[in-house]
């Protein structure tokens, strides 16, 4: 099993099919917070949702193609962070994320996503990782920002969540860019 230790208090690892019970509750315990970004939210409705859909991510993680891993912040799943649609021919993927409501506030995500910045660029020798949030997601932008990325642009009405489209911000680093301790490298 894929296991990526962040730190002292935060391992990711990989999603298997006997975690679709804690994912569900995860998902269940933080419905109404996680809804407002996530427009996958509503449609999981039991455990035998992610009992499904855990396969495909680890054919995905199998093929080279993306990955989905739990967060697990002092031994507990707190949330689930993933590497999406990996281009290996323009050597790029996007980071998608989302935390628990108690979890926020203690750098959780921060860490998270520092961790697999150095794993996409410095292991999988990737060029370009980008995260895509809603205008009007400030926790979820203050991620990238906070990590040194460069916000290049909005996509107009590019996500369809709960009823109505919603602007997005497109956010990038380079490997170039990246230094592996969440400061943009001064020496370009």
């Amino acid at each position: 099993m894929f296991t990526l230790k962040v730190d002292n208090e935060i391992e990711l690892q990989l999603f298997e099919r006997h975690h679709a019970s804690k994912l569900f509750q995860l998902v269940e315990d933080n419905r109404n917070h996680l809804r407002k970004w996530l427009p996958w939210v509503d449609s999981m409705t039991s455990p035998y949702q992610f009992e499904t859909i855990i396969p495909v991510w680890l054919n995905q993680f199998a093929d080279s193609t993306g990955f989905n891993v739990g967060i697990l912040y002092k031994g507990v799943l707190v949330g689930s962070i993933g590497l999406h649609q990996m281009d290996w021919h323009n050597s790029m993927t996007s980071i998608g994320y989302y935390l628990a409501k108690n979890a926020e506030g203690h750098g959780v995500m921060t860490r998270a996503v520092q961790a697999l910045l150095n794993y996409a660029f410095f292991q999988l020798g990737l060029n370009r990782v980008e995260i895509r949030c809603g205008v009007k997601n400030k926790k979820s932008r203050a991620i990238p920002e906070r990590l040194g990325f460069v916000k290049e642009g909005l996509i107009r009405d590019g996500e369809h969540l709960n009823g109505h489209f919603h602007d997005l911000i497109v956010y990038s680093m380079l490997a170039r860019e990246w230094n592996g301790s969440g400061n943009i490298n001064k020496n370009l």
